[in-house]
């Protein structure tokens, strides 16, 4: 009994800590160095003596298909003697970096550290024989910098892997995923601290991931786990390579930029331009993520012989004079508080402060901004202290007018620091009547990710503001089948329900005759990334061009099976002409994967954890008068046939069920709602309550 007692206090502190992920250390630290350097920078991006154009550099083996024997034997010429770890920690932190993640193996399998269970790294292959991997965890350690590691979940070397693929979503032989719970655990034993494990590529079952998860939990319950190592098994979540979400995210997340967008690894002939352009680039993304609340990660290739290419260390320099003349609208910042953005720039916010990050076109010109309760004090540029103008609200108009002073900078982006006499509040979005839906919500989104081809913009929660004159409400929730028996949290003021949607109250609902017609339907291709909608979310009025077929003959509410090849996506795009404002209902079949949108706007989005080839979905369409869009699109991860309808309903149910009286909070200007998933599998698990209204 004692030695029991005993465990549970050696346990608890561990368990104490898996609790703090995310530090806030790691939040704040917005900045950071990604480093891609490995057997494949000897190469510089030539073969043969030829430039190889086709693919990201640090993956030539595969893209000029050289043999694993002669790109084995690179490892004799590997000899990266201008590789300087604490220059590079220098580098970082003059850069304004506060991290550093390095490639500890590629996808070709050379381990940049000295690994126990291969030969086939830095110390045993090469005339260079040192773990260079432990000296800049010690630089990093010694400079105050965070260290954390790359790690590719495929590996062309490893004799029991699957082959090299075109697309390096390739699943785990149970012998390669033994392997790598080796290395990972070596890694993690072995070079101290370890602020996050970056794993990318494969494809693994779900049991695979959580391994893996719950391995780097025990070993370093601090350790932030990225969303590549899929299943929704993550602590903060990757976008896509250089994708820069334009709407807030409600999770711990991250986007990954390389210097130019072809490439990660050294490309010796790479095309690399002005660098004051570059920094504007660069300046601008990191802007763009900061201001979402995720951290910019940006991406440097040395070359083979270890050295930094000078252009890439001057936009790292330059960009760090800019962030240090600013560095107290980047660190320790939250995200845009309110719930719309500004045609001049963007905002973050610390202390009680707005930081405004003004274009450089509106250099000399008056800005405006809105949505918020409070009287400025101060404006002023931060890198100058140059003191702002500013004029408050006139009678009919609700901006707080700002003048920029003229300035012949070339970056392409001014800071402001607004500071209030009394602070300030946000004005959010304030729903009048009594009936809150979806569309009329500020809702909370995450990264959901299976594999990196099964990453998508996933709902997790809506979130309401509203007034009222009463002092209790009584609410009810209005939903469909497709939320019979789920489990969710209502939060309203700070009361929470826990609620299970499982009522017997229903009524069938019909659609008006001769309201709705089903126009033209088109189909394509769609992206091999699930959630890449670049030119169709956020666009209301779709022009089908030649990318787009139309169906000339399309049978609905018959199910359709085609043979499909994995990793494809079919989009639809169909157009309903309705005679006034309503809602209706279609029945949808899928395969693995489905998203929506009306007329541009997000209704839903899934990806099954489970992989299960066929989905049903009722879902609800508000349509506007007159023409609509509708595109779906249907997702196919792993099988070799998709099967899919689109069935517009003339009936449907809809479900009513009373949720307990609330208590408002009078000394509130406005109450709040939200909803949230009870104990969902993962913090970027999809709500999938899109068909909710709750009245009171």
């Amino acid at each position: 009994m004692k030695c029991k007692i005993l465990s549970l206090f050696l346990c608890f502190p561990l368990l104490m800590l898996a609790q703090q992920k995310p530090s806030q250390q790691w939040l704040d630290q917005k900045f950071s160095m990604f480093i891609h350097f490995g057997l494949y920078s000897v190469y510089g991006g030539v073969y043969d003596g030829k430039p190889v154009e086709r693919g990201y550099s640090e993956q030539i083996q595969s893209f000029a298909g050289i043999f694993s024997d002669w790109y084995g034997n690179t490892a004799k010429q590997f000899e990266p003697t201008k590789w300087n770890p604490d220059e590079i920690v220098k580098l970082a932190k003059d850069a304004g970096m506060r991290s550093i993640v390095f490639t500890s193996k590629h996808h070709d399998g050379f381990c940049m550290y000295h690994s126990q269970y291969t030969d086939f790294n830095i110390v045993d292959a090469t005339t260079y024989g040192r773990d260079l991997m432990k000296e800049l965890a010690d630089a990093c350690k010694r400079g105050g910098v965070d260290f954390a590691v790359y790690y590719s979940l495929i590996d062309w070397n490893y004799p029991h892997a699957y082959p090299i693929s075109s697309h390096n979503a390739d699943p785990l032989t149970d012998e390669h995923y033994e392997f790598n719970k080796k290395q990972v655990e070596e890694i993690m034993t072995n070079y101290g601290d370890i602020s996050e494990i970056w794993f990318d590529m494969g494809s693994l079952t779900p049991a695979q991931s959580k391994d893996l998860y719950d391995l780097v939990n025990r070993l370093q319950p601090q350790c932030m786990i990225s969303g590549r190592l899929g299943n929704d098994y993550v602590d903060f979540s990757v976008m896509p390579d250089n994708k820069y979400p334009d709407y807030k995210l409600g999770i711990p997340w991250q986007t990954a930029a390389s210097m130019f967008d072809e490439t990660w690894g050294y490309r010796s002939w790479q095309k690399r331009g002005s660098i004051q352009d570059k920094v504007n680039e660069k300046i601008t993304s990191l802007i763009k993520v900061i201001s979402r609340g995720g951290n910019y990660l940006l991406n440097i290739g040395p070359r083979g012989d270890g050295s930094v290419v000078e252009f890439e260390r001057d936009v790292l320099l330059e960009m760090g004079k800019w962030i240090k003349a600013n560095s107290e609208a980047i660190y320790g910042i939250t995200a845009n508080p309110f719930d719309h953005t500004f045609n001049w720039g963007e905002v973050t916010t610390k202390n009680g402060n707005l930081y405004l990050f003004v274009k450089k076109d509106f250099y000399g010109k008056d800005i405006g901004i809105s949505g918020f309760k409070g009287s400025i004090a101060s404006v002023k540029v931060l890198e100058t202290n140059e003191l702002c103008d500013f004029y408050p609200p006139k009678k009919y108009g609700d901006d707080w007018n700002i003048r920029l002073p003229k300035t012949t900078s070339e970056l392409p982006y001014s800071v402001l620091k607004v500071s209030f006499e009394n602070g300030f509040a946000i004005l959010p979005k304030i729903i009048a009547n009594t009936v809150l839906t979806p569309q009329n919500s500020s809702p909370v989104f995450g990264h959901s990710s299976l594999n990196y081809y099964c990453g998508y913009k996933s709902l997790i929660g809506y979130d309401w503001a509203f007034n009222t004159t009463k002092r209790h409400i009584n609410p009810e929730i209005m939903f469909s089948e497709n939320e019979l028996g789920r489990k969710i949290i209502v939060e309203i003021d700070e009361n929470k329900q826990n609620i299970t949607l499982n009522s017997s109250n229903k009524k069938i609902v019909s659609l008006v005759q001769n309201t709705v017609k089903w126009g033209d339907l088109y189909r394509r291709r769609s992206s091999m990334v699930f959630g890449n909608l670049p030119d169709l979310e956020g666009n209301p009025n779709i022009t089908p061009d030649d990318r787009w077929t139309k169906v000339n003959q399309f049978f609905y509410g018959k199910i359709v099976t085609e043979e499909v090849l994995p990793k494809s996506g079919t989009a639809f795009l169909q157009e309903i002409e309705s005679t006034k404002e309503q809602k209706i209902a279609i029945e949808i079949k899928s395969g693995n994967a489905l998203y929506i949108l009306l007329n541009g706007d997000y209704i839903t989005a899934h990806f099954s954890p489970d992989r299960v080839n066929s989905n049903q979905d009722i879902v609800f369409l508000p349509l506007k008068k007159g023409k609509n869009q509708l595109v779906i699109v249907f997702y196919n991860g792993f099988e070799n046939e998709l099967s899919y309808k689109i069935e517009p309903l003339q009936q449907w149910t809809v479900y009513t069920q009373k949720l307990s009286s609330s208590k408002l909070n009078k000394e509130k200007q406005f109450h709040t709602l939200s909803v949230r998933g009870a104990n969902p599998i993962s913090n970027v698990a999809p709500l999938r309550m899109n068909n909710i209204e709750i009245k009171f």
